[in-house]
């Protein structure tokens, strides 16, 4: 795992990269504001339920929560399952808003 800036993934993004963002915040959080990603809830990760995201096992994943913490957790998970590049948002969507005013 490593851990990526909300600066590089909004450049990325307004580049029109596709990326794989997986937002591992509980439903209500990614309701309240999402800059797109998969909402896969953290808990499902931990509980080893990640069929869905098999396909991405080679690709690059962002995971991403409200602060950091959660998809840090998220990531090294992924990562000890096999996922080849794990990458964690560092300072989550609370970065994001500050950064970007939720645009």
């Amino acid at each position: 795992m490593t851990n990526i800036s909300v600066d590089e993934v909004k450049e990325r993004l307004d580049a029109g990269e596709k990326l794989h963002l997986v937002d591992v915040r509980q439903p209500e959080e990614t309701a309240e504001f999402n800059i797109g990603g998969i909402a896969f809830p953290l808990g499902k990760i931990q509980m080893m339920q990640t069929e869905e995201l098999d396909n991405l096992r080679d690709e690059e994943v962002i995971f991403y929560c409200r602060s950091g913490n959660r998809s840090g957790q998220a990531a090294l998970i992924m990562e000890q399952l096999g996922f080849s590049n794990t990458k964690n948002l560092t300072g989550g969507m609370l970065k994001w808003r500050e950064k970007f005013d939720g645009r």
